[in-house]
């Protein structure tokens, strides 16, 4: 496995050489947090075993979002989250994708983009439901927005999970779909670039010529949903490669290894160390922006909506245990060890 802050140290100043002009302030703040994460810079714990006396000082992590290091307990945290949401139906995933031609002006204009993308998304499919020749009732998603595909390289799409039924509210019941099909994709991708293109034009942005009449929306069974859940819980979180998925850095090229979607086998590429950073730089999100998303009966603030329909389907409610952070063990008898002091790292001094 090598680690995503020694291919930094090495080429960072021919990552910046070649690519000064496109790196923004925030690809420079993910940089500094990988730099630092678990070591000093990060700041100190000392920690003391509750059964020996071994005691020592831990270094910190970053705590960035992109770190590949970080954010295993806030993923894990949004899986749970989303599994005491599952219900006793069939789930689909529909695929939001931008044509090719659109990638420019989408990097250039992000945040009002990647926003109009949920809203364009998500409206259609609420559309959809809605529509008694389809469903006739209100759905629940969860969108989450991805960039990347699983060659790195910069593909904007939006995935959202949809339970197989809805809410009539008029006859105030719960409507299941039919089987193992949710709406026609070639009726969602005609709705979803009209409204995406009306969207931006009304932001006044300047849409290139010649993109393609048709754009792909595909939506397809996931048969339960966890399974699709668990798939997207990888990339909310941690940046989009994990370490363990790097297998060399050499010679100036870096290889790393990935799945190929249509086969299911392992591939791997290899590129120039400064374009392996770019690959995976290019991907930092707008600072605050929520990658992922719930709407209808599966937000947040439908939480009584959601219990009642899980009373209709007779879902098994249990007390919502929250997941116990880990806790740091001692290397030599392995028990619990303590936090009992904090030593801040030198930049946050004076």
């Amino acid at each position: 496995m090598v680690e995503l802050a020694s291919i930094i140290d090495q080429y960072f100043d021919a990552f910046i050489s070649k690519y000064a002009e496109k790196v923004l302030p925030s690809h420079l703040k993910v940089i500094s947090a990988i730099q630092r994460c678990r070591t000093a810079s990060s700041g100190e714990l000392y920690v003391q075993c509750t059964e020996c006396e071994e005691a020592q000082w831990r270094p910190m992590s970053c705590g960035h979002r992109n770190c590949p290091k970080c954010q295993n307990y806030e993923a894990s945290q949004w899986l749970d989250r989303q599994q005491a949401k599952l219900l006793p139906v069939e789930y689909f995933m529909a695929t939001f994708t931008l044509p090719y031609g659109l990638r420019p002006l989408v990097w250039h204009a992000q945040r009002e983009i990647y926003s109009a993308m949920f809203a364009c998304a998500v409206s259609t499919l609420k559309d959809f439901g809605l529509n008694p020749k389809h469903l006739g009732a209100d759905i629940g998603m969860t969108a989450i927005l991805h960039t990347q595909n699983r060659q790195l390289d910069y593909h904007p799409h939006l995935h959202v999970i949809v339970p197989g039924g809805g809410i009539d509210k008029r006859r105030r019941q719960w409507k299941r779909t039919r089987g193992k099909y949710l709406f026609n994709e070639f009726a969602l991708a005609k709705v979803f670039r009209a409204r995406l293109l009306d969207a931006l034009n009304k932001a006044g942005l300047s849409i290139p010529k010649g993109l393609p009449e048709k754009w792909v929306v595909d939506c397809a069974h996931v048969g339960q949903g966890l399974p699709a859940l668990k798939y997207l819980s990888r990339y909310l979180y941690r940046g989009v490669i994990s370490e363990k998925n790097i297998i060399s850095c050499r010679d100036g090229h870096v290889t790393f290894r990935y799945i190929e979607s249509d086969t299911g086998e392992t591939r791997y590429r290899t590129m120039k160390a400064e374009d392996f950073l770019w690959h995976v730089l290019q991907h930092v999100l707008p600072r605050g922006f929520r990658r992922v998303r719930d709407y209808g009966f599966l937000h947040g603030n439908a939480k009584a909506l959601l219990s009642l329909v899980q009373l209709v389907l007779r879902v098994a409610i249990g007390a919502h245990c929250k997941r116990q952070r880990p806790v740091f063990k001692c290397p030599k008898c392995r028990a619990k060890m303590t936090i009992s002091a904090f030593r801040r790292p030198a930049w946050m001094s004076g």
